[in-house]
This record gives structure tokens, C-alpha cells and sequence, in this order.
């Protein structure tokens, strides 16, 4: 699978929020990358579903949204029904992952489970058979712009080996730091979806940089 550049809304200009949406629409990208952060789970708060609904209505390109907040069941419905095509809940927020999964999919929604920097993959095993997607936080979820950790890598790397056994097919996404200086390594350690926030939005020209985003595993392919 060519791999998937994901846009973090996050870091669009929200004055011009139509304008940046139609940029992702017209690039390279695949997927537009949601934050939803509650102020209570996460240290920050983003958007709820008035802004959801904004960007779903001029959006031409899936919504991956990741819900950073507390009791993230009570919300499935209403996300789904805001437009989300992935509804992603992070493992330490659950305490009934696997009815959280099942009410993603209940929703005709695509199931995803995030992992702070500090969980353990392993503790996805039993749950890995029933994911579309799992998400592998670089950073510690709540802020853009932060440093990228590196152990990350390992953790990818297990997480591949893992899901040889179990479910080949689940889509590994890595989100915090990631840009043009490390996208090769976590391909090289078997991720295939990458969320990029500021070295998009934040790059001289966002479209030149998602081309090279997305280009760069042929690069490594050919090198």
C-alpha cells in the first residue's frame, strides 16, 4: 500500500479555513486529520462538531478524526453523522474498548485506536483483530509542534510484527513530529499513514510538501 498523508487541521489557518481545505482537496494527500481535544483528557482544547461540519461541507477527501477527550462513546453517533469516515479513541480514554469499537463501526465508521507515548503496544493484542486502524502518538497528545520521539520507531516495528500474525491489513498512522526528516525511517518501520501539521501548513508552498511527503517512498524505492 502507497502510504497515506494525512493534513492536521490543526494547523490550517482558521480565517481562512475554506481556502486551506480546498488546498488538501487539490493536493497529493489522502485524508484530512481531525483533532478533537476536550481540555480535560488532553491538556488543550481544538473544535467540536460546528467546525466538523464546516470543514466536511467544502472537504472533497475523507475525514480521520481523533478524539483526545474523555467518554468518547457518547459522541460516536454525532461524529459520524458530522461527517467522520474514521473515528479514532485513544486506549488510555476507554474502559470498554472493545463496545467503543463495535459503536465505530455500529456508526458505518472505520475504527481506530490511539497509544499516548507512554502505553505499551502490546496491550493492543486482543483488540488488534477488530481495528482498521491503530494510531502511535510520537508526542504527547495536545499541542502541535512538538518534538518527535524517537522510540517511536520501535514501537512501529512491533506493532508491524504484531499485526503480521493478527490482522495484516490494519493501517499503522503515526502522528507528532513527523516531516520530510523522519518519514522515511517510519516507512522503512512498517507505518503507512502519517499525520503532518506544521511541515504542511507551515512550508513555503503546503502542496510542494505533501507532493514530497507523498512521493518519498518511490524515492526510497529507487535509492
Amino acid at each position: 500500500m502507497k502510504h497515506l498523508i494525512a493534513p492536521s487541521v490543526l494547523s490550517a489557518d482558521f480565517a481562512n479555513l475554506q481556502r486551506d481545505i480546498e488546498m488538501v482537496n487539490s493536493s497529493e494527500a489522502d485524508w484530512f486529520h481531525v483533532d478533537v481535544m476536550d481540555g480535560v483528557f488532553v491538556p488543550n482544547i481544538s473544535f467540536g462538531f460546528p467546525v466538523m461540519e464546516a470543514i466536511k461541507k467544502y472537504a472533497a477527501k475523507p475525514l480521520d478524526v481523533h478524539l483526545m477527550i474523555v467518554s468518547p462513546d457518547q459522541y460516536i453517533e454525532r461524529f459520524a453523522a458530522a461527517g467522520a469516515s474514521v473515528i479514532t479513541v485513544h486506549y488510555e480514554a476507554c474502559t470498554h474498548l472493545h463496545r467503543t469499537v463495535q459503536a465505530i463501526h455500529a456508526a458505518g465508521c472505520k475504527a481506530g485506536v490511539a497509544i499516548n507515548p507512554h502505553t505499551p503496544v502490546v496491550l493492543l493484542k486482543d483488540i488488534l483483530a477488530d481495528l482498521d486502524l491503530v494510531l502511535v502518538m510520537s508526542v504527547n497528545p495536545g499541542f502541535g509542534g512538538q518534538k518527535f520521539i524517537p522510540n517511536t520507531l520501535n514501537k512501529v516495528r512491533e506493532l508491524k510484527a504484531m499485526a503480521s500474525t493478527i490482522n495484516p491489513d490494519v493501517i499503522i498512522e503515526v502522528d507528532g513530529g513527523v516531516g520530510i526528516q523522519n518519514l522515511g525511517d517510519l516507512i522503512r518501520a512498517g507505518a503507512d499513514a502519517f499525520v503532518a501539521g506544521n511541515a504542511i501548513f507551515g512550508a513555503p508552498s503546503p502542496t510542494a510538501m505533501i507532493s514530497e511527503l507523498k512521493q518519498l517512498d518511490a524515492q526510497l524505492k529507487s535509492s
